[in-house]
């Protein structure tokens, strides 16, 4: 086996085992250089985007139920594992083994803790700590998916080490395409994804543990999408336009690329053109033809769909986009479009139909949150349809802006029409009805578990749960106001707000099962039939490892 030399390519990132099937898998990595990779004996070429070099391997004819070792070349030469390397060897563990299946998930990554300083008072990163305790044990206790919920990196929040080098590249740069203390551009999205997977804890743990990712605002930046008032201030910034199509290219690059299946691949025309591209000369830069991509996706969000759907045997994951797509006009907002929802409302059709015992929405914002905040979302997004381009109008959108009020609750069309689909599926209208109906969410800085009690007589269960975030910190108000909101009282007193603006009420009821639970945490499902369990993990400043916090069940046998 050849040894790498000093004019081998090098692997910069990766691999990372993306989409995982019974028969397939796809492992994604970054180069320095044009050239083959090769996984398992299937090799794909390089592919260049602004002058970085990318590659997607489809591994086919796998076994279902297997685990298979895999090592990675470049130009035949092997660059992983590692020698030496602390961790087990990487493998393609594919659905179909006995036993449970257990799916981890979290969200809102800042960084890696080498590159904090510790004066930002961050706890311990949750994935890291994760990544370690997996590695320790035995084969059949790892997970079978890993789920993350948006925020990956962070665009608009730059540690101290990544503002140092941005500082160097934009030397002599005009001052409008580089807003301080954020990137600006594809480039500068790139320095975040090698600062944030690095870590060969994290490494070790994407390589092997097949991910499943979708964006939140802060991938591109704070309160993406809030609202139309929102776009229009933000569109006119000239760094507006470098921002979101190089936000879009790197996501589309680094995450939704691992998202697609081997057949959805074949049938996307964006990743068609780009082969063909790198077919025919590897050193062809895509960036433009991508730039272009991102630029039509975010004036016309209709082009591409970000939603995608995973299947494991008796667990379906849809994964739903609730930030690129919205519609913001403001007497028909929307969290997602009309052929949106209509898709996301087949998947789960299509879900019951075959038979799946657990249902899983991803959607990187909580659709049940604590019943205070919801009445204020319900509150404000009243008073902003009802005096919408005038004063009144103006100063409620100030506070939907300053406070957040902007999740399912502040979109209350889409709020109902999400309980709606997810009660015909809990109560048996699509047919025999799974054990669970679970939406997993991240964003706001903390975890709980919610479950529907409203309407009654539903034979599947409905549950919220929320986890974030994996590696960042929940100020003080924050904990103090998500701590509040549960409370009876203030679920009153925002009631009566809610009612003397008259806005909808809803029809649906919920209650908090557990929570809130603060400091850097990820979460794991227990599923085994018709049981599901939710295990929480937490770990918080001088605390040297996780520490379990809760371990509740979701649904019987």
């Amino acid at each position: 086996m050849p040894h790498p030399t000093s004019d081998d390519p090098v692997l910069l990132l990766g691999p990372l085992l993306r989409h995982v099937d019974p028969v397939s898998a796809t492992v994604w990595v970054e180069t320095d250089r044009p050239c083959e990779v090769d996984v398992l004996g299937r090799r794909a070429r390089t592919f260049c985007v602004g002058g970085h070099h990318y590659a997607l391997v489809v591994v086919e004819d796998l076994e279902p139920g297997s685990a298979t070792p895999y090592e990675v070349h470049l130009d035949g030469v092997r660059v992983w594992p590692p020698e030496p390397s602390e961790f087990p060897p990487s493998r393609i563990r594919t659905p179909g083994r006995p036993g449970p299946f257990r799916l981890a998930f979290g969200s809102c990554r800042y960084a890696s803790p080498r590159t904090v300083e510790k004066s930002e008072g961050i706890p311990p990163d949750a994935l890291d700590l994760y990544a370690a305790q997996v590695s320790a044990v035995p084969e059949d206790q790892w997970p079978d998916a890993l789920v993350f919920l948006g925020d990956q990196v962070y665009a608009d929040e730059l540690t101290e080490h990544t503002r140092s080098a941005l500082r160097r590249r934009r030397d002599g740069r005009p001052r409008k395409q580089a807003p301080v203390g954020e990137v600006a551009d594809f480039e500068e999205y790139t320095r975040l994804y090698d600062e944030s997977w690095r870590d060969p804890q994290v490494r070790w743990l994407l390589s092997t543990i097949p991910s499943s990712m979708i964006f939140d605002d802060h991938e591109m930046i704070d309160d993406w999408n809030t609202s139309a008032a929102w776009r229009e201030r933000l569109t006119r910034k000239p760094w507006w336009e470098g921002r979101i199509t190089g936000g879009l290219v790197s996501y589309w690059v680094y995450q939704h690329l691992g998202n697609l299946s081997p057949q959805e691949l074949a049938g996307n025309k964006t990743w068609q053109a780009i082969q063909g591209m790198s077919t025919d000369d590897p050193t062809r830069d895509a960036e433009p033809m991508l730039r272009e991509m991102a630029e039509l996706a975010d004036a016309e969000p209709a082009t591409i769909r970000w939603s995608y759907v995973r299947h494991w045997g008796d667990a379906r994951l849809i994964m739903v986009d609730s930030r690129a797509g919205r519609v913001l006009e403001e007497q028909h907002r929307r969290m997602l479009d009309e052929d949106e929802f209509a898709w996301v409302e087949a998947a789960m059709r299509r879900a019951v139909d075959e038979g799946v015992e657990h249902l899983i929405l991803g959607t990187s914002l909580p659709w049940l949150l604590p019943h205070a905040i919801h009445n204020l979302e319900r509150w404000n997004e009243t008073l902003n349809a009802r005096h919408h381009g005038r004063w009144r109008g103006r100063i409620a959108e100030a506070v939907r802006q300053a406070s957040d009020l902007e999740h399912w609750s502040a979109f209350g069309h889409s709020f109902e029409r999400l309980g709606r689909a997810l009660t015909r599926v809990a109560g048996g209208e699509y047919g025999r009805t799974p054990s669970t109906a679970l939406v997993l969410s991240g964003d706001v800085h903390h975890a709980y578990a919610a479950e529907l009690v409203q309407p009654a007589g539903l034979t599947a269960r409905v549950h919220q749960l929320t986890v974030s975030p994996l590696h960042n910190q929940a100020p003080h108000p924050i904990r103090v106001g998500f701590k509040i909101g549960w409370s009876r009282a203030a679920r009153r007193l925002t009631a009566r707000l809610a009612r003397w603006v008259q806005a909808e009420p809803t029809q649906l009821g919920w209650e908090k099962q557990a929570g809130p639970y603060f400091g850097n945490q990820i979460g794991e499902l227990v599923l085994e039939g018709r049981s599901a369990r939710f295990v929480l993990s937490v770990t918080e400043l001088g605390q040297p490892g996780l520490r379990q916090v809760l371990d509740t069940s979701l649904a019987g046998a």
